[in-house]
């Protein structure tokens, strides 16, 4: 078995994970520290009064963790993968991003992408997921600050004002 390479913190170094994030379609990756994820009760509200989807989707509020829930689970991670989509969906990219970084021995990798699943044209509501191993929720609807998260990694996020505007996705794959 290759022994893992670290940085000077004993971290293994996430850089082949990052490259495979490019590989499958992102337009740029970056670790992140887990503490750096802000998480706000109001964003799932934008969900609520703001998005269509709301309560349509398996993956979207009020089905999707809480931002309490989020944020346990934040504090027992250390870092993760913040990727920009845009030569793919993200929700594309993020559970294949998730699975690599689960094959890398990172057993506890798990996904967020962005906007509402749209795997199934009408989500089973009355039972179990169609696609659990692409599904993830989005990370607004588990309350994640998606503005100040990027913002926080030192990437520009501003808000499209204009249909002339580019918008730009996110996601992430929680590490370790």
């Amino acid at each position: 078995m290759a022994k893992r390479k670290t940085d000077r913190q004993g971290l293994t170094d996430l850089t082949p994970l990052l490259r495979a994030a490019e590989r499958f379609g992102a337009v740029r990756a970056k670790v992140i520290p887990a503490g750096s994820i802000a998480v706000g009760e109001w964003v799932r509200w934008k969900c609520q009064y703001g998005c269509g989807c709301y309560g349509t989707r398996l993956t979207c509020p009020p089905r999707s963790p809480t931002p309490e829930s989020t944020r346990r689970a934040l504090a027992s991670y250390r870092r993760g993968i913040l990727i920009e989509g845009g030569k793919r969906p993200v929700k594309e990219v993020v559970p294949d991003l998730e699975r690599e970084v689960f094959l890398a021995g990172f057993h506890r990798a798990f996904g967020m992408a962005s906007g509402p699943c749209r795997f199934c044209k009408q989500c089973n509501l009355d039972g179990p997921c169609r696609f659990p191993e692409r599904a993830r929720p989005a990370m607004e609807a588990c309350g994640v600050d998606v503005f100040s998260t990027v913002r926080a990694a030192g990437w520009d996020l501003r808000v499209v004002r204009s249909e002339s505007e580019t918008p730009h996705y996110f996601g992430l794959v929680l590490v370790d």
